[in-house]
């Protein structure tokens, strides 16, 4: 028989399995809002089994008691006579506290709950609503898929958790007027102050997450998609310097100003050195710049990409 929280973290993982299943169908009346709903769902029970692993798997942890003064307090029947358990509100704001839950990850849930409450309880009509979800959601499942790892050490690769990119669906061209409602302008107005000026893009947890999806022209009507690998028999990809530039774009000044900024024991010691180099040969993270490109042995200049702050992410403590 399984544990109490193991059987939470399997419901909060179908309920996510589904919510991302809904938003990628073809497009439907109540879509974003059928995705809201199953997240928050699934989010919920995933706080809960993290709460029983920190309360000795004692279902009594989670219900809600009633009652004043120093006598034993009773617990809060629902209309069935089942016990209230607490919400998504309480359990995040508890993990954040004990610093179990990520603050990042904690604003992004109190956005989409938000946006879940306002659709179930009443509507919203306007086309941006469907870019909002899209950056919300996409935020919601990276957060999900990090807080399993980091909480129960279990790997959702199997998966395949992704949303499908707006850019795939018809969306209302820019020239067309929007206009919005006072709700669904405090709503917006709101969202943008969840906006950080300054958010990582590499960070593991996140309140939001823009998804850019860019087409290039090809000569050929069968091009192959292609990735960075160390095969020396895989086919040569060449880049423009723009692109390097794009995937690349921080310099051993800036990766080290990143560190500082992140992590609270990080020292510019022969550790971060031995780690730093360690990745030099990982392509994915590390681009090589020589001055004269046929030489090997010529001046170089390494440039970073952001992802190489998760392989730090396991050495220093972050902020």
């Amino acid at each position: 028989m399984k544990a109490r929280f193991q059987e939470l973290l399997d419901r909060a993982i179908a309920a996510m399995v589904a919510a991302i299943d809904v938003y990628n169908k073809p497009d439907f009346p109540y879509r974003a809002e059928s995705f809201a709903i199953l997240a928050i769902n699934a989010w919920e029970l995933l706080l809960k089994a993290k709460w029983l692993t920190e309360h000795n798997n004692d279902i009594r942890s989670l219900y809600v008691r009633k009652g004043k003064g120093t006598k034993r307090k009773r617990i809060k029947k629902t209309r069935a006579g089942n016990p209230f358990t607490y919400g998504l509100d309480y359990l995040a704001a508890k993990l954040v506290e004990q610093k179990m839950l990520d603050t990042n990850a904690n604003k992004n849930l109190e956005a989409i709950l938000e946006l879940r409450n306002s659709v179930v309880h009443f509507y919203y009509r306007s086309p941006k609503f469907a870019e909002v979800l899209q950056e919300l959601g996409t935020a919601t499942v990276k957060n999900f898929v990090a807080a399993v790892k980091d909480w129960f050490d279990r790997d959702l690769s199997e998966f395949n958790f992704y949303l499908m990119p707006l850019s795939f669906m018809a969306l209302p061209p820019e020239t067309q007027v929007l206009v919005l409602n006072r709700e669904e302008r405090r709503f917006l107005d709101y969202l943008q102050g969840l906006r950080s000026e300054n958010d990582d893009p590499a960070a593991r947890y996140s309140v939001i997450v823009n998804v850019e999806v860019r087409f290039t022209r090809s000569k050929t009507s069968g091009a192959l998609a292609v990735q960075v690998t160390n095969d020396p028999n895989a086919p040569a990809i060449r880049l423009t310097e723009e692109q390097i530039r794009e995937k690349y774009p921080w310099d051993y000044k800036e990766l080290t100003a990143r560190c500082k900024k992140r992590y609270s024991d990080f020292k510019v010691t022969p550790k971060y050195h031995q780690l730093r180099q360690a990745l030099y040969s990982n392509q994915k993270l590390v681009h090589v710049r020589y001055l004269d490109p046929e030489n090997p042995k010529s001046g170089r200049k390494l440039f970073f990409n952001p992802n190489i702050l998760q392989e730090f992410d396991k050495h220093y403590t972050q902020k």
